[in-house]
């Protein structure tokens, strides 16, 4: 894990983010909204940016967790 903060910081902030929004919440699991935000979480969980070690896809992956934020933050108060 050590080294690999800079994917897995913005990771666990997004999952956290995504739980604390979503669940217990009456939310339209079919909505855009929803498939979105689910889409952007688990495409930023593949342990794939972990492996592939620092520069472009460590930023890749930093960029899907910053907007899989940003449609937590606009779609869902």
């Amino acid at each position: 894990m050590r080294g690999y903060e800079n994917v897995l910081d913005p990771m666990n902030k997004l999952s956290a983010q995504f739980h604390q929004k979503l669940d217990g919440q009456a939310v339209d699991r079919r909505g855009q909204s929803y498939r979105n935000a689910l889409f952007h979480l688990l495409t930023a969980e593949t342990s794939c940016y972990r492996y592939w070690g620092q520069g472009r896809w460590t930023d890749y992956a930093r960029e899907i967790c910053r907007r899989g934020s940003d449609i937590l933050t606009h779609n869902f108060r």
